[in-house]
């Protein structure tokens, strides 16, 4: 079973969509990230939540 690391990342109400796009997609290209969801709250808060996989390495010697 996969083992996940998640994390939230918020946006001001001001916040163009091309401005969280690229957000996330620098995300998703440096951390290796996924998008998982996307919120809305009232008031126009964005709200993202992403994940990636965590690896665990097994020694070998």
């Amino acid at each position: 079973m996969p083992e996940y690391e998640y994390r939230t990342v918020t946006f001001r109400r001001d916040a163009s969509r091309g401005e969280i796009r690229q957000a996330l997609t620098d995300e998703a290209e440096y951390g290796h990230w996924e998008l998982t969801r996307m919120s809305l709250y009232w008031g126009g808060v964005r709200r993202a939540e992403i994940r990636r996989r965590v690896i665990r390495v097994s020694r070998t010697a």
